[in-house]
């Protein structure tokens, strides 16, 4: 009967209760404090920093797991010190547990240098200000793999960690599986680089020439956030400040940089530092997407970056193993004046926001015009009047002026253009309802089509809507004008962008170029592959497979290249059509074989979406207006179109040879003239009113070199 009533669990006697080993204990903790290599990236970057660098190198590969490298020219370790540097709990910042209530340093409980000998493999490198050589160590399990031997060093310590997580084979194989972790470190890195602006942050993949991060030391935040997010978030950015006026020693002091209503991201970018401490505070960042989402219905995501500041004993920086949220006092009332600071910084910046507004209807300009003699006063959206234009200053500014160029007294070709995309537009609708499985109603195209609009720049969208064509600056660029500043603009690029998002929006209703005769796909290919300077070390035989391999990938395609693209190839492999991209535009034939090759190579016909992106990019690479192949004649180039090229003496002649008729070959020179003067009369009068009607100009292009502003606001 006692036996019955016994309380010890099914199986007998409750477990004994045993000691962990140590080395157990450290693998437990040491997994705690490095989850990610991104935790040991921050980790080292901390200690850096700690040591006063000026200068902080990161190097990655694998993502980490193979190797993370941080050099710094900070004060370096002392060579007694480094028997116990990766010990646990061994540490330069504490000495008693009262200064844990003071501590400004970021590392302080000797955890992270010792977690990560337990999961990897570290070497220190470093040298103390007045030796003649550092020393260098191996660790192993948080204890000196040998002695420390002396070597050359540059001032500062270099941390090295191999192999990161050898001994942890579920927690390798996750990181392997899931997304490399290098974005993350980059992350870091740029957020410390925003923060710390007397450093200089490098952040590179191992064997890498560019690095992904690196940012100079600067004086001014605005600069150091240009560096490392760009200009055009810099552009849309507000200063901000709160601190607590009721306290008497003012117990919170913030400030930063919001994003104000112009700023459009998909996710939100907030940067928070507390006692100059990385951290994430999600109530914080929780209050303050609900204010921007509060005032600004529409609004995307803001770009946050901001900076408190506290006395040291309101901040519990001890509640996490990677020390990645802190716990702050009046954490509330904190964040409640903060948020109250953002809204009335957004409430107040309403009056700068850029709408997106029709092209204004043909009575509004007829009045405008005949105001436009007495300076016109444009009328905000507030009820704000601006300043008069004096009349002097309205020639040629805007595109619907009649009063610049003679050819925009020649109202047919853009009211020509706008009509034609209004009927398009008809006739898509006709067509849908004929047919509501249309080409045009994808969802693969349509979400392409989306990510346009998604990715448009407002500021660049306002310049090409009312730039005005001065003229071709060189071989790629050409000049424009908006308002009072000069621009200059990629035409290869702008060209390229344009021909894409026309050939998504054509999208199975393009009309058609017929060839005068089928172009057999196999010699195109075989021309491609032959210009290919990658296939240089392939032998004929191989690239006529190639090219066959590739007929037959067209062929089995063609189907559906015509009905989407009007890419028309018949039964016997010849390609007998291609697409209007633009209207009164023919590419450049010349590049038609390296077309057909990148249609045969470079497609992913398995994947619906991806297929329509790069065969509407392969469109737009074709049809982009790109140089001649011949090389421009005007100035000195003329003298690429002497007879006798080859003898190096004649390329060296002096200028008044070249007047020489007979030792030029006429008949190429007059084609390469004629090429290049019919490229600058299409990006006049083809390119330009195109642009001004369809393009949807990227953010990309507001930091790529596309278009780069010549002239500044007096």
């Amino acid at each position: 009967a006692m036996e019955v009533d016994d309380p010890a669990p099914r199986g007998g006697a409750p477990p004994r209760i045993r000691r962990l080993e140590e080395s157990v204990v450290n693998r437990i903790a040491a997994g705690e404090v490095i989850q990610r290599p991104s935790s040991a990236v921050k980790e080292l970057v901390e200690n850096s920093i700690d040591a006063g660098a000026s200068t902080v190198s990161v190097t990655v590969k694998d993502g980490g797991l193979k190797l993370i490298q941080v050099s710094d020219d900070g004060h370096g370790i002392r060579c007694e010190d480094l028997p116990i540097l990766c010990e646990r709990h061994t540490t330069s910042k504490l000495s008693a547990y009262e200064d844990l209530q003071t501590i400004k340093s970021m590392g302080f409980r000797g955890e992270a240098l010792a977690s990560m000998t337990y999961v990897g493999h570290v070497t220190v490198t470093t040298i103390t200000e007045g030796q003649l050589h550092g020393y260098r160590v191996s660790y192993r399990d948080g204890v000196m793999e040998n002695d420390p031997k002396p070597c050359a060093a540059v001032k500062g310590t270099q941390v090295m960690v191999e192999n990161l997580f050898y001994n942890m084979v579920a927690r390798r194989k996750t990181l392997q599986n899931s997304n490399d972790d290098y974005p993350k470190i980059v992350d870091f890195i740029s957020r410390f680089a925003v923060h710390h602006i007397n450093v200089n942050f490098s952040c590179r993949k191992h064997g890498a020439n560019r690095a992904d991060v690196h940012s100079g030391s600067t004086s001014s935040r605005l600069d150091a956030i240009r560096n490392v997010y760009g200009a055009s978030v810099v552009r849309d950015l507000m200063e901000i400040q709160v601190s607590d006026e009721n306290a008497v020693d003012e117990i919170f002091k913030m400030d930063g940089f919001i994003s104000n209503a112009n700023y459009v991201a998909k996710k939100t970018t907030m940067i928070l530092f507390i006692n100059d401490r990385l951290v994430d505070c999600t109530s914080l960042k929780r209050a303050t997407e609900f204010v921007y989402s509060a005032i600004l219905p529409q609004a995307s995501k803001p770009f946050i970056y901001m900076s408190i500041n506290l006395p040291p004993e309101h901040v519990d920086v001890n509640i996490h193993p990677t020390k990645k949220e802190v716990s702050l006092l009046n954490q509330e009332r904190i964040i409640e004046k903060i948020k109250d600071a953002i809204e009335e910084k957004l409430m107040n910046c309403n009056n700068t926001r850029i709408f997106q507004t029709q092209a204004l209807n043909s009575s509004a300009l007829t009045q405008a015009n005949t105001r436009k003699d007495k300076g016109t006063e444009v009328s905000t959206p507030t009820g704000e009047k601006s300043q008069k234009i004096p009349v002097s200053q309205m020639v040629r500014t805007d595109p619907r002026d009649p009063s610049g160029r003679l050819h925009t007294y020649w109202q047919g070709q853009t009211s020509n253009l706008e009509k034609k995309s209004g009927l398009v537009a008809v006739r898509n609708i006709v067509r849908s309802r004929r047919n509501p499985k249309d080409a045009g109603d994808l969802s693969s195209r349509h979400e392409l089509v989306t990510e346009i609009d998604y990715n448009l720049h407002p500021g660049l969208f306002d310049i090409v809507k009312n730039c005005t064509y001065v003229g071709v600056a060189d071989e790629v660029f050409a000049l424009i004008q908006h308002n009072t500043l000069l621009y200059l603009v990629n035409v290869v690029n702008v060209s390229k962008e344009l021909m894409y998002q026309q050939a998504l929006c054509r999208f199975g209703n393009f009309n058609a170029i017929q060839l005068s005769e089928p172009a057999p796909l196999l010699e195109l290919l075989t021309m491609a592959l032959k210009d290919d300077e990658s296939m240089s070390d392939v032998n004929e035989k191989e690239k006529l497979e190639i090219a066959e391999v590739n007929t037959e990938i067209l062929k089995e395609n063609a189907e559906m290249i015509n009905e989407y693209f009007s890419i028309h190839i018949d039964q016997g492999g010849n390609l007998t059509r291609l697409p209007v991209v633009l209207d009164q535009y023919t590419p450049d034939m010349d590049r038609l074989p390296e077309f057909m090759l990148t249609l045969g190579n470079d497609i992913a016909w398995d994947v619906e979406k991806e297929c329509f992106r790069t065969a509407a990019a392969a469109i737009g690479n074709f049809y982009a207006l790109h140089p001649p192949i011949l090389p421009n004649p005007s100035g000195k180039g003329i003298r690429l179109y002497k007879k006798n090229k080859d003898s190096m003496e004649s390329a060296g002649q002096a200028d008044n040879d070249l007047t020489n008729e007979d030792d030029i070959d006429q008949e190429l020179l007059a084609e390469a003239e004629a090429a290049w003067a019919q490229r600058e009369w299409t990006i006049q009068h083809v390119l330009f009113p195109s642009m001004r009607l369809f393009l949807k100009p990227p953010k990309s292009m507001a930091t790529d070199g596309t278009f780069v502003q010549m002239t500044r606001h007096q």
